[in-house]
C-alpha cells in the first residue's frame, strides 16, 4: 500500500508563512477552492479528489479554463516540496483536452518532470473517474527565497497577528 502524506498550503521544513490565503488551497481564504494534495510516496506524484461547484461555471455544466489552469498550477506547485523549495510559476502551458464537468469526482495529480538549477519543469493532469484525461499542463517553475522576496509582506503579516 503506498504511504501518503497530507499536505498543507506552501510552508516547506525550512520557511512556514504565518498565513495561507491562497486561491486554490488556503485555509485561511474564505472565498478559495480549498484543494488538498496528498503525497504518495512510491510514485513521488501530489494528488488531489475535488467536486467543483456551479461557481467555477464556464461552458454549461463545465468548469471555466481559468479554474483548470488554477487546479493545474497548484498540483504542479506541490510537486517542488519534495526537494522542499518555494518555487514560483514562471512559465506554463496547458492542454484543454475535453471539458471538465462541474460537480463530478475529478483528480488532480502533479510530478516532477526535471530540475536545471532553480528550474523546476513540473507537469500536472487533471482525470474524470474513469481515469481519463481532461486537461493536461507543463510548467517551469524558479526556486526563491521567500523571506527576501515577500519580506515586505511577512513583516505586515506579522505586525497584524499581534
Amino acid at each position: 500500500m503506498n504511504k501518503h502524506k497530507v499536505v498543507h498550503g506552501h510552508g516547506t521544513a525550512k520557511h512556514n508563512l504565518p498565513i495561507n490565503r491562497c486561491f486554490a488551497c488556503g485555509p485561511d481564504n474564505p472565498d478559495g477552492m480549498h484543494l488538498k494534495f496528498v503525497y504518495d510516496e512510491a510514485t513521488h506524484r501530489f494528488r488531489c479528489k475535488f467536486r467543483l461547484p456551479n461557481r467555477y461555471w464556464g461552458p454549461p455544466k463545465h468548469a471555466h479554463g481559468g479554474i483548470i489552469a488554477t487546479i493545474l498550477d497548484e498540483a504542479m506547485g506541490k510537486v517542488n516540496k519534495i526537494r522542499q523549495v518555494i518555487a514560483v510559476t514562471s512559465e506554463m502551458t496547458v492542454n484543454y483536452l475535453k471539458p471538465v464537468p462541474l460537480g463530478k469526482w475529478l483528480v488532480a495529480e502533479g510530478w516532477e518532470e526535471k530540475v536545471e538549477g532553480r528550474e523546476h519543469y513540473n507537469l500536472a493532469e487533471i482525470r474524470n473517474e474513469s481515469g481519463e484525461v481532461l486537461a493536461r499542463s507543463r510548467g517551469k517553475f524558479i526556486a526563491v527565497d521567500p523571506e527576501r522576496m515577500f519580506a515586505k509582506y511577512l513583516a505586515k503579516s506579522a505586525r497584524v497577528k499581534r
